[in-house]
């Protein structure tokens, strides 16, 4: 005779997983719908290209040019006035983003010499996005819930506004987290800051160049 036991009860630690695997799998469901939704509400601020020799110390800085040089995940672009080494961090590592002699516009974050990218854009106007997405971690119940669409909704060009009434200018929204935009923008002495804006409006300056 086989003895037979009664099923546990699922503990709420067991009850918790269950739910956060069940609004993980949702938008998994979900696929590209989901994914789209997502994406909405964030937009990143164009930049004007400048001549490489004009780079400088910058949160969002962009610069036009043709790819002689490519070195694992870094590249080189030159036009007339200069040359420029370009980051593109993990992404990048396969040294398959750029192809030597391939006119690109590059978008990103300027400092020590490198210019890190985030947006790369080729002459035929398609755009590969580097570095993290933006939003909740993946795999958490908040990333769950952006990616299907019910996460909170920046209203981007009231935050831009407020980032304004605060005295900055030349605002530049360069990403998003979790819960705040990632700002690049001009302090009253004409100096450049990168801004953590809290979509509630809270303003908090992470770095000074």
């Amino acid at each position: 005779m086989t003895d037979t036991f009664p099923t546990p009860a699922a503990t709420p630690r067991r009850r918790r997983r269950a739910l956060v695997a069940g609004a993980i799998a949702a938008p998994l469901a979900f696929g590209a719908v989901g994914l789209s939704l997502a994406q909405t509400g964030t937009t990143v601020t164009p930049v004007e290209p400048t001549a490489i020799s004009a780079l400088t110390a910058s949160g969002a800085i962009a610069a036009r040019g043709e790819v002689t040089e490519i070195y694992g995940n870094k590249f080189v672009i030159q036009d007339s006035t200069g040359r420029a080494l370009v980051e593109t961090g993990r992404q990048g590592e396969g040294a398959t983003l750029v192809r030597p002699g391939e006119a690109v516009t590059v978008q990103g974050r300027f400092e020590k010499g490198f210019l890190h990218a985030s947006l790369i854009t080729r002459a035929d106007g398609t755009q590969v996005r580097l570095g993290p997405a933006g939003g909740p971690p993946a795999g958490t119940l908040d990333w769950a819930k952006d990616t299907i669409g019910l996460g909170p909704k920046p209203d981007q060009a009231a935050l831009t506004a407020r980032v304004e009434a605060a005295g900055y200018t030349d605002i530049r929204v360069t990403g998003r987290g979790p819960r705040h935009l990632e700002v690049a923008a001009r302090g009253a002495d004409g100096r450049e800051r990168q801004l953590h804006v809290g979509f509630g409006g809270e303003i908090r300056e992470k770095k000074v160049f």
